[in-house]
């Protein structure tokens, strides 16, 4: 059954880049429950607001089978929130997670609202040549949830797909519409319980 690997969580630290300034993007393994609220798990510092965090944004999910690529790729094991991942998850395909659905993890309800897009953070804290291109042509971004309920989640826990959506609009279509193919960005508005922010750039560019 699909389940938590681990529930990671970081605090602000300087960027291995002193142009970027101070991140939340090392997360770390906790033991233990952790309460996860609307506006993200406790003790989980977000630096950059703007982009990052928010009740749309407020846990972000990487599956552990999702790492082997990379794995592979950079010649090393990577521990769980290495990607900056608040849950890292066993037994789940996330990059085919519908925008919309919902996980029973724990004691909490959560929805897949958006999906992460690399950054220059995300690349300085990897410290890989070229890493935002190649993590965008590997297409493999993992997921952000909002809260619906509120509680607390462990490593362990279960993680149960309770509703799913009558649509394709999977957590990997909607990376490549927002990356590489964005004649796919106009059939993401027919979901309504996407990411404000995500809902904000679909109205900029007249796809609401």
């Amino acid at each position: 059954m699909p389940h938590l690997e681990s529930v990671n969580v970081g605090r602000s630290r300087p960027s291995r880049s002193a142009k970027l300034g101070s991140t939340g993007i090392d997360k770390r393994p906790v033991v233990g429950r952790v309460r996860i609220q609307t506006l993200g798990v406790d003790s989980d510092t977000i630096v950059n607001a703007r982009h990052h965090g928010g009740a749309d944004q407020a846990v972000y999910a990487f599956a552990r089978e999702d790492y082997a690529f990379w794995e592979a790729e950079l010649g090393r094991p990577l521990r769980p929130g290495s990607f900056g991942e608040n849950l890292t998850t066993v037994g789940l395909d996330v990059q085919q997670a519908r925008l919309g659905e919902r996980w029973r993890v724990g004691e909490c309800l959560l929805e897949v609202t958006h999906v992460r897009i690399p950054c220059s953070v995300f690349a300085a804290f990897v410290d890989e040549p070229r890493w935002v291109r190649r993590f965008t042509e590997h297409g493999v971004p993992g997921a952000y949830l909002r809260v619906l309920e509120e509680g607390t989640v462990a490593a362990g826990d279960p993680v149960d797909v309770v509703e799913t959506r009558p649509h394709d609009l999977t957590v990997g279509y909607a990376f490549r519409a927002l990356t590489t193919a964005p004649e796919l960005l106009a059939s993401l508005a027919a979901e309504e319980r996407i990411g404000r922010r995500l809902r904000e750039r679909l109205e900029r560019l007249g796809h609401a």
